[in-house]
């Protein structure tokens, strides 16, 4: 069986429902009216395969993408794959890795990642991204200070002077060469396994094809250029 003889089960509506996350910008740019990039891009060619349009709904956080889940308001989005993400929302495998890094002041002692879980110290990380469930699990002695987005962890990393910011590192490289005075530690703390997701709930015949199509992408140019395109220097999963 095709992907497009699951398009029922995949999309119910008859059209498929796309869950864009702007506040990542590796995988997404653009605004609500107008989203563009590899997210984008990787969904319109499933939406293609599948026999059906696609249509975007866009969120500013990885948290708010999650929390919709539970309200059945997506049918395909793009996410960091996390256990404590697995229960109603399942994973492809993996189809770019990102890094998980910290935004630090010039002046900071810290010169790797393991130099910021010391007792006082302060992180700030966008709430429910997947460093900040990662760092939940794994810091032992700094103390996490959430923001909405992770956009709003920098401004609250630089309001506040906290010790850091965690997040991407793309993004975190990207305020720093606009704030001088700021650098990015050069090692990471996570590798970010991006990955395409469904609802769990969805027959599982269906999710095989759907990730078995996005299997078949992997292998193809289209990510790759999609990437470029974007202008985002990224780890492809083969």
């Amino acid at each position: 069986m095709t992907l497009a003889d699951h398009r029922s089960a995949l999309a119910p509506l008859g059209h498929l429902r796309v869950a864009i996350n702007l506040g990542n910008p590796v995988l997404a740019q653009g605004d609500a009216r107008s989203p563009r990039g590899p997210s984008v891009e990787l969904a319109t060619a499933l939406a293609q395969r599948m026999g059906v349009q696609a249509r975007f709904t866009c969120h500013d956080a990885a948290a708010s993408v999650v929390a919709a889940a539970a309200d059945d308001a997506w049918d395909l989005a793009f996410l960091a794959i996390d256990p404590a993400r697995a229960g109603r929302i399942a994973f492809s495998a993996p189809y770019v890795e990102i890094e998980g890094t910290y935004l630090v002041r010039e002046d900071s002692p810290a010169r790797q990642v393991a130099d910021l879980d010391r007792d006082g110290l302060r992180i700030a990380v966008g709430r429910g991204a997947a460093y900040d469930l990662f760092l939940s699990r794994e810091l032992r002695h700094a103390t996490i200070e959430r923001a909405d987005t992770s956009a709003a962890a920098i401004d609250l990393f630089d309001a506040r002077r906290l010790d850091a910011a965690a997040g991407v590192r793309q993004p975190l490289q990207a305020w720093a060469l606009q704030h001088p005075g700021h650098r990015v530690l050069a090692d990471r703390f996570t590798a970010i396994q991006q990955a395409v997701a469904a609802p769990a709930a969805r027959p599982a015949a269906a999710l095989r094809a759907l990730f078995d199509e996005v299997e078949a992408i992997k292998v193809g140019p289209l990510l790759e250029d999609a990437f470029a395109r974007s202008g985002q220097a990224v780890t492809l999963v083969r």
